[in-house]
């Protein structure tokens, strides 16, 4: 395969170790490019809710991949988020080419990029930790429940459907505060005079300028890879919001898919 050469790659929200993770699809996405550079935008590896039962090999592939980067000469900055939060006590961490760190600033072409995860704009990380921990969990097995659902809209033909999206359109609160984390992001920004701010953590992938009294910026968010499957890539003085094409998605096969529906829905029966 002819891999792209790219200056610059962010992903983020990957929660590897979880259910609803395409580490397959990232794994074949990483395997199409050489970036000079590659930010992992916080919740790559989902320490929060980590069960040992459930650690697939692709998932593995996944963390050899990404390493394999830094000893092939690519600069790569993990940047913590919040379901990765105990690899913080490591932060400023330098080994070659790898460096674990909290936030970074770095100059392209001329014009500064912040890039962090954008936790610390979350309350409810903060204030209530185990209602936010328990909501990923939730989540988890609500992204389970509707790749089954879409699988069986893909045998009959019809297009599929998200019910996160969905539950998130319709509760007000929730698009508030989407909207609420991209203005303070790039308020704060344009008071540091930074020309793009590259988050992740809400998992909406997205390109956007904004401007307020005192100038503007550009916000960008690297989305996820559990549901949008989306990266930012930076190449030639221009941002890109890449997304993997949802007809090539490769789900496990048949058998292996009930196999997982199974075992998961006997975990929750057993809890009951």
């Amino acid at each position: 395969m002819k891999k792209r050469s790219v200056e610059l790659v962010v992903i983020s929200d990957v929660h590897l170790g979880t259910y609803g993770c395409h580490a397959k699809e990232l794994l074949e996405y990483l395997n199409s490019i050489k970036p000079k550079t590659l930010i992992l935008n916080g919740d790559i590896i989902d320490i929060w809710n980590f069960r040992k039962s459930y650690f697939p090999k692709s998932h593995l592939k996944v963390i050899k991949k990404l390493l394999s980067f830094s000893t092939k000469g690519t600069k790569v900055y993990y940047l913590t988020g919040n379901h990765d939060e105990m690899l913080r006590k490591f932060s400023d961490t330098h080994m070659g080419n790898f460096s674990l760190l909290d936030k970074i600033v770095l100059e392209l072409d001329g014009k500064k990029a912040w890039f962090f995860h954008g936790d610390v704009f979350d309350s409810s990380v903060h204030s209530a930790k185990w209602i936010a921990k328990l909501g990923g969990i939730g989540y988890d097995y609500l992204i389970l429940l509707n790749r089954f659902i879409n699988w069986c809209l893909s045998k009959v033909g019809k297009e599929p459907y998200s019910l996160s999206k969905k539950i998130k359109g319709s509760v007000k609160k929730a698009v508030k505060f989407i909207s609420d984390f991209e203005k303070t992001a790039s308020d704060i920004a344009i008071d540091n005079h930074y020309d793009f701010v590259v988050c992740g953590h809400i998992h909406e992938p997205k390109i956007i300028r904004k401007s307020s009294s005192k100038g503007s910026t550009l916000y960008l968010n690297s989305g996820d890879w559990i549901e949008n499957l989306t990266a930012l890539e930076y190449n030639r003085k221009r941002w890109k919001l890449y997304q993997y094409k949802e007809e090539n998605i490769i789900s496990e096969d048949d058998d292996d898919f009930f196999t997982l529906e199974n075992k998961i829905f006997n975990q929750i029966s057993k809890s009951l």
